[in-house]
């Protein structure tokens, strides 16, 4: 049975949340504080953390980096902060995924749902390769040459993205769908902002650039003079 671990301080919610997740078949257990949901995490293991931001004590982006620190656990986190700042720090602490309060139902079991499928996709370590770039599914280790690259969670995901599917267009509406499981809408830069992070990285020693824009259409892993 999977196994989902609720971190989260406010009563009603966690109690909401358990409720919800029970019924529709997980094993839940819950935290009310950072402290004690690390502990519970690093002690029971379970396959997916939700994970609130604003916790008393150890704060969500503590519990994120230590836990990413320790494991490769799914985590979801659910929080007030909105801001694309926010998101993006969170993001990059560790979460694998980030939902703003108030929360539909409907839409947070979909987002579950979509994190254990592609957890349970990579199971199977698989090396994808395009020009010189190398991105291993079993390590998450990227490489550029002999360089080697480090990824955060949302960068590793995105780029597994563009591996998969090399030379289309893919547009920022399926990357949102694939990558955050949600469209954050034309006025969010979120997409712009892993972009350009990751080809800061990955051209990070002047390398030909892979990842090419479509003004109005998308993006594309191709190399420089492809059509």
């Amino acid at each position: 049975m999977t196994s989902i671990l609720i971190i989260e301080d406010d009563e009603s919610i966690s109690r909401f949340l358990k409720r919800a997740l029970t019924y529709e078949g997980y094993k839940v257990d819950v935290a009310t504080d950072g402290e004690e949901g690390l502990a519970k995490a690093l002690e029971e293991k379970p396959d997916l953390v939700i994970l609130d931001w604003m916790l008393p004590g150890m704060d969500g982006l503590e519990v994120a980096r230590r836990l990413r620190a320790n494991n490769d656990v799914l985590i979801l986190m659910l929080t007030a902060k909105t801001g694309v700042a926010d998101r993006v720090q969170g993001l990059d602490t560790g979460a694998d995924d980030y939902l703003t309060k108030p929360f539909n139902l409907d839409e947070l079991l979909a987002r579950i749902r979509a994190l254990l499928r592609r957890s349970k996709q990579e199971k199977v370590p698989k090396v994808y390769r395009f020009a010189d770039l190398e991105l291993d599914t079993g390590t998450h280790e990227a490489r550029r040459g002999d360089r080697r690259i480090e990824l955060t969670a949302k960068e590793y995901e995105l780029l597994l993205l563009f591996m998969r599917h090399p030379r289309q267009v893919l547009s920022r509406e399926y990357i949102y769908d694939q990558v955050w499981g949600y469209n954050f809408g034309a006025s969010s830069n979120l997409l712009e902002v892993y972009i350009r992070y990751l080809r800061r990285k990955l051209e990070a020693n002047g390398e030909p650039r892979l990842l090419h824009t479509l003004r109005g259409v998308g993006y594309v892993l191709r190399e420089e003079g492809e059509g």
